[in-house]
Order: C-alpha cells, then structure tokens, then sequence
C-alpha cells in the first residue's frame, strides 16, 4: 500500500535537552540503550575528556598513571581524572573519542565535547584540536568550564585572568580553523541572592561576548567529597538548595550577561544540571528535577536555550541510572529517570517539526544537526491499535525515525525495523492518522568536508521508502 509523503523540517525546541554520557564518575554507555531507554534522542550528547599534552604521563588516565598517590578528593591528581582526549597535536582520529562522537551523531545527535586544556598549550595544539572537530557538524565545545572554581588543574596552573584570556583565544583559534565550532564559556554565574554581580565577574567580563553560548552548571544538590566520604548531617563535603533559589540564580546569571555583553542576549545552557541523590535521596532528586522543570515550562518568558541532565549512569547518585557495583556494565535505573523520560516527551523539550510540501521519490534529505533537519513524513491511517507494525528497507541508507512519539534508529545494516514499542505505553483507542517521521544523519557520523557545504550539512538521497507493514490481530486466533 502506498501513502502519501512529504517533507519535514525538524528545528529547535523551546529548550532542548541535552545528556552527560560518562564522567570521572561514570563510564561510557553507547547511544542505542541510551535511545531505546528514553525513547528519544537528545539535542546533544556531552562527552567530559582532558587535554594535558604537556605532561609527561599524559594520555595515561589520571587515576592510573597516579594510582599509588593518596587521593582525598576528586581532583587530588596533577592532572584532571576524565577521559584522556587522544587527538590533538600527534593525536590518533581513530581512537575512543572519536568512535564515541561518530555514535552520537549516527543517532541524529550534535555533539557536546566538554574539554579541560593546560592553559599552556601552543596555538599548534589548539588548531589540531580544531582540525580533529571539522567533520563533526556542529559541535558545542566547553572548554575549561567551571572556570571560575578552584578544582580543575587548569586553574592550578594559571591566574582566573589568564584562564580567562586563554579562553578569549583559543575559541579565536580554533573558530578559524572549524567555524562549525561553536565555544560555550561555563562560569559560575550569579551565586549570591544580594549580589548583582557574577562570581569573579571582573576577571571573566571578556569571555561573555567572546563565547557563542553562554553557561553556568547548577546542582541543586550536590555531595563533592563523592567517593572519599559519606554526606551526612552536619557534613561539610555537600550541599542543598531549593529548585526555586536555582532557578531565580539562573535567570539572574543569563540577564547579567547579556548586561556584560551590551544589552545583547545569547544562547544560554545549564551545561551540568542535577539534584544528588547522596543528599536529597531517590524521591526528593525527582520532586526537585520536576519542580524545576515546571518552574521553566510555567515562565512566559523564553531564555533558557538548553538543559544538560548530568548524567546518564553514575557510579554514585548522579545518573538517571547508577552502575552496579557487581555488574559495571549494567545500569540501576532511578526514580528520576521515570520523570527525566516523561520530561524531554514534553512539548517544551520536543523539537518543533514543520510540514511543507508533498515529496516526490528520489529525494535528497539535508542533515544540518538536531536543530536543523530536513526528513520524510509518511502519513499512515490506523483502524485501531495494531497487533504488527514493521518497516522492511531495501536500502543501506542510515535513519533516525519517530512514530507516537518513540524514536527508532535503522543502521545501514538494519533491514528491518520493529515498530510495536511506540504502542506500548500509549496504545491506540480510536482509529486515527499518525505520521512516521524519517531522517537520515550520517552514516559514518561525519560530514563529507568535500561537499561545498560539507562543514555543517551532510546529505542522503531516498530513491526507496520502506515497505510498512500493519496488522490488526494475531496471525493465528486464539485456541484457549
């Protein structure tokens, strides 16, 4: 059976949603679980990696080239404990960082690269760093964030000014060699209720209007001595706040930038976002989590481009899920994830989808990121809540695909694709038309930097939809 077929255009939402995938707390967890466990893809994914090239035991993890130093804190070691960034200068574009960008982007996601960089690297390192990010599309790169603490090496190694200045250069640095680069300044923003001013605001006024994007990571609860002691009452090693209090300081940092930046507002992100559940518990981290969120669908007014939930599993209480210490390659999923997934399904965390006109077969599909993507929508009527519903290709062609609400991914292996599980949880009552949407990020997860537009746009040509098959009841009847 033939349906009717047009264009769509997937563009930004109100606030997009955003996910920490691995930390120095959590390993790496690939996009398909991630996907077939949220039911959606993200905006981007963030990936947490240091650059340190001038020490003499980088790449080596921190935590292994220094296993035999005693450790109280989380950032005790010479250099950052996240995962080693193995590109840069001499670096390997084959390696583990790449391989993990190529999986995002596979996935109809942009990547989030979160890099903390000796302040003393060479202009030669940043433009290998550019050079590694050219084929990603658009990339949102954090450089040294939390910028304004006192925990990360780079801000051992150099004055709040100079980090502040090395930020101011290398986003020059490497935008002219990767101008589908863009820099995200991650500071501490407004963090007393009766100041005007933001923290350390005099040595970091020239990053404002020098980032694309500005930032501050909020935890509306947070225990920082993790792993090395227990957050208990009367503790020094955690903190509480109120969702309200986080967001209000929120708000207040973004109108003190744009302040700083002349009156100008710019895209603004909560880069690390989350309750801890060492602090609050399973129950509060979800009242909190949904009480903030409520407070930003409730506002009239629109200033928060983007929240990223830190993070997808956690070897402590800061993941959707936490890694099980006997098994750690399987998750725990927590209560807040119940509501995280409920959440980003929210017409405030959905991309806008935008209709035009029919579509006539073969047709070229544009890939210019989560925010800006062009696809197929097969309009498909249902007498009723189906018993069957596949797709079957006859092409290699590698796709991102939404009906009721759930997202698919079709590799260019993948010849046929289950569609049940978007009637699992909102089963059909009446007859009624959905639309399957279609879109088609690159197979490979980079762009062809050949193409003339190939910096930010890749492309797929469709000569062939998938046959789509329906049924209404078990293939045999019931014999009880």
């Amino acid at each position: 059976m033939k349906y009717p077929v047009s264009r769509i255009h997937m563009g930004a939402a109100r606030c997009a949603a955003d996910l920490t995938d691995g930390s120095e707390r959590g390993e790496y967890v690939s996009q398909d679980y991630i996907l077939h466990t949220l039911g959606r893809p993200m905006r981007s994914v963030n990936l947490m990696y240091c650059y340190y090239p001038l020490d003499e035991t980088f790449p080596v993890r921190a935590r292994d080239a220094f296993r035999d130093r005693k450790v109280t804190f989380q950032w005790d070691y010479p250099y950052d404990d996240y995962f080693p960034y193995t590109g840069g200068l001499n670096g390997d574009r084959n390696s583990e960082v790449f391989r993990r960008m190529q999986d995002i982007r596979r996935h109809g996601q942009d990547v989030t690269l979160t890099l903390t960089c000796d302040p003393n690297v060479s202009d030669e390192h940043l433009i290998a760093v550019a050079e590694d990010l050219k084929p990603y599309g658009r990339v949102l790169l954090r450089l040294n964030h939390e910028a304004t603490g006192n925990w990360f090496s780079f801000n051992k190694r150099a004055s709040y000014e100079d980090v502040a200045k090395f930020f101011v250069h290398a986003g020059e640095v490497i935008r002219a060699h990767a101008p589908n680069v863009q820099t995200i300044i991650c500071i501490g923003g407004i963090e007393d209720p009766d100041s005007a001013e933001i923290v350390k605001e005099k040595e970091f006024a020239c990053t404002i209007p020098a980032a694309d994007i500005w930032s501050v990571d909020k935890y509306m609860a947070l225990h920082w001595g993790w792993p090395y002691d227990t957050a208990e009452h009367g503790g020094r090693s955690h903190s509480r706040g109120s969702y309200r209090d986080t967001y209000e300081m929120t708000k207040r940092s973004f109108r003190r930038f744009t302040e700083l930046n002349g009156g100008i507002p710019k895209p603004m992100v909560m880069s690390e976002f989350n309750a801890d559940g060492d602090v609050t518990g399973p129950y509060d981290q979800c009242r909190m989590v949904d009480g903030f969120f409520r407070l930003l669908k409730d506002d009239p007014e629109t200033w928060l481009s983007g929240i990223n939930f830190y993070q997808f599993r956690d070897r402590g209480r800061l993941g959707l899920e936490i890694e099980d210490p006997a098994a750690p390659d399987t998750g725990i999923p927590q209560p807040v994830l119940a509501a995280f997934r409920q959440w980003i399904h929210d017409p405030l965390f959905l991309p806008q989808m935008t209709q035009g006109g029919e579509a006539a077969l073969p047709v070229t599909l544009r890939w210019g990121g989560a925010e800006d993507a062009e696809g197929l929508a097969v309009h498909l009527h249902f007498a009723g809540n189906p018993h069957f519903c596949e797709l079957n290709f006859s092409d290699d062609g590698n796709y991102m695909i939404e009906l009721n609400g759930k997202w698919f991914y079709k590799s260019p292996k993948t010849k046929f694709v289950d569609l049940m599980p978007a009637f699992f949880d909102k089963p059909l009552t009446a007859p009624c038309d959905l639309t399957l949407k279609l879109f088609a990020p690159p197979a490979s997860g980079m762009n062809d930097l050949h193409a003339a537009d190939g910096l930010l746009n890749s492309y797929a040509v469709i000569s062939e939809l998938p046959s789509v098959r329906i049924e209404y009841a078990p293939i045999e009847a019931d014999r009880d």
